[in-house]
């Protein structure tokens, strides 16, 4: 009996896929008490932008403000310091601009 075995070699190689558009994603876990992780990502270098704000627009703490490359970034908000309510983040990068609401419980 002939047996024939083919051998084939496979290389993996990462793959490193950029965002194609920016985008700011709810926060998570939300509600949350007091940490929390926002994301968001870019599809071309920009200076980002982004902060927290209360209901009566009060900047309450700026979580990033400098320039980043391509890519998917995450940033961890510590609520520890403010009360129990409903707050906006806003980011600005480049041309875009988005707010998304979060709930803070405590």
């Amino acid at each position: 009996e002939i047996r024939v075995f083919y051998s084939t070699t496979t290389s993996v190689e990462e793959s490193v896929l950029n965002p194609e558009s920016y985008s700011l994603s709810q926060n998570y876990p939300n509600p949350f008490n007091p940490v929390t992780t926002i994301s968001y990502q870019l599809p071309k270098p920009a200076f980002v932008n982004l902060a927290v704000y209360n209901v009566t627009g009060q900047l309450i703490e700026t979580l990033t403000n400098e320039q980043k490359n391509v890519g998917y970034y995450q940033v961890v908000w510590n609520a520890g310091t403010v009360g129990s309510g409903l707050y906006f983040y806003r980011i600005e990068a480049g041309e875009y601009t988005k707010s998304m609401k979060c709930v803070v419980i405590k």
